[in-house]
């Protein structure tokens, strides 16, 4: 609803305040370089890889390059022909939430705000991807997480820093905005404005008519256009399987089973249980008073009432013997499990004090013999053999890799059948071969594929029931242009595009202006010398909009960006031509007899002024400490990223 009345960042105000968003960053973005500190400042004598500074902390061309970068491979998981002109608007908001972290972190230093070790390792713990195979932490499924991630310890703990440094500054200056009703009534009255208008559409396909493109033309239109028609990276993935298969030749022994089953009688012997009621009191007189009063015939709540709050009962269902000594100790639970149902026993001494104990009802159930738990038993025994096989042969392998082995060496230390995809891109198609499927199990081995560089040492990736794969690149070849022969004809159709919408602009331009200087739109489009789709009448509520679920028509979008009387021309989004929009009359809204939209509008500016005042106080930060751009080395960085192709 609120963006009809301001532009926001994609960031929401928990963006601000919780270290997960530095979670997300050493996830999505792998920044490195993070730990250096400015040995220079922002203007005369700053290093040319420096592209801003706050107090002592600095950002560098380099980590700003590797953060890009790893934006981009994340853009093509979802389009594989993505490149750097993609990504190229997020940069400044990239570089921004860089620069807006060393603030938090030149601020906590500057004013006294230590983190400990401690409290930066309980978060390094949280990370994913931290925990080794066998799903804990240690120094060595730590240190594989920093190679994989390229990182050392110093820079992830430098971003989780500036994570909790989000949380413990911003969280308190954010939390508890308020807003009045007079500041939200306009706003809400500003929803229910309802305004009219015409609309009509400029399709580009009338403006083609005697259009042609020349080989020079396909020739200059490639050429200015090459990263348009990029082929996305193509690598020949090696896989090494570690699964079922490998280990389907153990199996589980009469013995074997025969000893599982004796360890384990209190899953297959008979069993008894018992409900239980008992009273703890912390002398022995006491103690004797209850139970002779509950073996008179009293329940032994009644019985221990005359102790006061000092002798609460407790009830007690299904009590084996083992759990019940876990409870009251065994000389209690040899006393209780010795005496028939409707007994009361005690006093007993536990560590916990004196017990007095009534048998409430007492339950039987007969086991399993061995014969009729062997296959059940079996089952249970093979798989866990063959899981720790499987684990075995994974730690191998990756001890294997530690030690400097390369892909052929680790697999073959497990005997591991190995397999070769053909040339993949990203989400595992084939460009040569659109018959060829990549197996769903091996996805997490795929994106690894494409995450770690060819030179890298391989990568063990689970594949969760399906066991492991050892993963590494085979051949790779980088993203580049396709060749113009093979795509004259797209490129061709492309240029015609591409003349039509220039014809199309001139015309929309045109009508929208004579609209604007007071003809109606439907005389403005007869005089365009074009056949176009007639104008048609548009009417709609600013909150019907805002409310809508589904997407809003363009046309219906721009009704409420320009004043009455006005008449503007826009791009359709899919780039099929134009639309042109006339305001015609204007009802302003009033909320004053609707204080429900009014609350609900204090609700969401509230979330909004929330977020203001964190991005004030961070820009508070920054002028404090002096935060200072590199215009010069930005603005060189964004040219060859963007000239750089992929």
């Amino acid at each position: 609803m609120l963006t009809f009345f301001r532009r926001v960042s994609k960031s929401k105000v928990g963006t601000w305040i919780m270290a997960a968003v530095l979670i997300a960053i050493l996830a999505g973005f792998a920044a490195s370089d993070i730990s250096n500190f400015g040995s220079g400042k922002i203007g005369f004598g700053m290093g040319a890889d420096t592209l801003a500074s706050v107090g002592d902390q600095r950002v560098t061309e380099r980590e700003m390059s590797e953060a890009m970068q790893k934006r981009l491979q994340n853009v093509r998981e979802q389009n594989p022909a993505a490149d750097y002109s993609t990504i190229a608007r997020d940069f400044d908001e990239i570089l921004a939430l860089l620069i807006d972290q060393r603030s938090l972190i030149a601020f906590g230093d500057k004013f006294g705000f230590p983190l400990s070790k401690k409290l930066l390792d309980g978060q390094i713990a949280q990370l994913p991807g931290v925990k080794g195979l066998d799903g804990k932490v240690s120094a060595a499924s730590y240190q594989t997480f920093l190679q994989r991630q390229q990182m050392t310890d110093a820079q992830v703990r430098q971003l989780l820093a500036s994570g909790l440094f989000q949380q413990l500054i911003l969280s308190p200056v954010a939390s508890n905005a308020r807003l009045s009703v007079g500041m939200a009534t306009p706003y809400a009255s500003m929803m229910l404005e309802s305004r009219e208008g015409e609309a009509a559409a400029v399709p580009i396909e009338p403006f083609k008519a005697g259009l042609k493109a020349t080989d020079a033309d396909v020739q200059q239109f490639y050429a200015a256009n090459r990263n348009h028609y990029m082929i996305p990276e193509q690598r020949a993935l090696r896989f090494a399987i570690i699964g079922p298969e490998q280990v389907s030749g153990i199996a589980a022994t009469d013995q074997e089973i025969t000893d599982y089953y004796n360890k384990n009688q209190a899953i297959y012997g008979s069993r008894e249980t018992r409900n239980l009621s008992q009273v703890v009191v912390p002398d022995q007189a006491t103690a004797n008073g209850i139970a002779t009063r509950a073996k008179g015939g009293a329940t032994l709540a009644a019985a221990a009432a005359p102790a006061g709050s000092n002798a609460a009962v407790t009830a007690l269902a299904d009590q084996t013997r083992q759990a019940y000594a876990s409870v009251a100790g065994d000389k209690a639970a040899t006393a209780v499990f010795g005496a028939a149902s409707g007994s009361v026993v005690g006093p007993v001494q536990s560590e916990f004090g004196w017990v007095v104990v009534k048998v409430e009802s007492v339950k039987s159930a007969s086991g399993k013999t061995l014969a009729a738990a062997h296959d059940e038993i079996g089952a249970r025994l093979v798989a866990d053999k063959r899981k720790a096989a499987i684990e075995d042969m994974v730690d191998k392998i990756q001890n294997a890799i530690d030690d400097g082995s390369n892909f052929v060496e680790a697999a073959g230390k497990a005997k591991a059948p190995v397999t070769t995809t053909p040339l993949i891109v990203a989400n595992g198609s084939s460009l040569a071969d659109p018959r060829f499927k990549i197996a769903p199990e091996l996805a997490p081995a795929v994106k690894t594929g494409f995450e770690i560089a060819p030179n890298d040492p391989p990568e063990i990736v689970s594949l969760g029931d399906k066991g492991y794969a050892v993963v590494s690149p085979g051949q790779v070849v980088a993203a580049a242009p396709a060749p113009l022969a093979s795509i004259r004809d797209r490129v061709a159709a492309d240029w015609l595009d591409q003349q039509a919408f220039k014809r199309a602009k001139i015309a929309a331009d045109g009508i929208a202006a004579k609209a604007a200087s007071g003809a109606s739109l439907a005389d403005a489009i007869k005089q365009a010398g074009v056949a176009l789709p007639a104008a048609r009448p548009v009417a709609a509520r600013r909150i019907q909009i805002a409310t809508a679920q589904g997407q809003v028509p363009p046309a219906l979008k721009m009704l409420f960006t320009f004043g009455q009387g006005k008449a503007k021309a826009l791009p359709d989004p899919q780039g099929r031509g134009f639309y042109i929009v006339k305001v015609t009359k204007i009802v302003p809204g009033n909320a004053t007899l609707q204080p429900g939209l009014i609350s609900q509008m204090q609700r969401e500016l509230r979330e909004e002024l929330s977020e203001d005042y964190a991005r004030q106080f961070v820009a508070a930060i920054k002028a404090e400490l002096k935060a200072k751009k590199n215009d010069s080395a930005i603005q060189t960085m964004k040219t060859r990223l963007l000239t750089s192709g992929n």
